[in-house]
């Protein structure tokens, strides 16, 4: 398993390619796992506490999976990892979701998978 290192490298609009090497598309967004002790900021939080600082982690969940229709287990399951979004390439791609053991190290060349596109979670 990839450790938080790895999505540190991760840059938004980085080429991303599968493990044939074909370019499927380019980092949309990277979000840190609330397991990273490297985050302390992104931590588990409680929903019922209304502070500022849960309301615009709130609204940044809410716009990282504004427009998918995603299982609450796996929703919870990308945000206790961290993921990079996959914005795809082609008309009628659906944008999908990279976890952090799919990652090949990161290179100059871009996000490398070791996972073809459709083994990745659709958006």
């Amino acid at each position: 398993m990839q450790t938080h290192s790895t999505l540190k490298s991760v840059e938004e609009g980085m080429k991303v390619f599968d493990r044939e090497r074909h370019e499927i598309g380019k980092v949309e967004y990277v979000r840190f796992g609330d397991d990273d002790p490297d985050t302390p900021e992104v931590e588990a939080f409680d929903l019922s506490e209304t502070d500022e600082r849960n309301d615009s982690l709130l609204k940044d969940i809410a716009k990282a999976f504004a427009s998918d229709d995603l299982p609450e287990e796996l929703r919870e399951r990308l945000l206790h990892q961290g993921y990079v979004r996959l914005d795809a390439d082609g008309l009628f791609a659906a944008d999908r979701y990279i976890v952090p053991e799919q990652i090949e190290p990161v290179s100059a060349d871009g996000l490398m998978l070791n996972v073809t596109r459709d083994e990745l979670i659709k958006q």
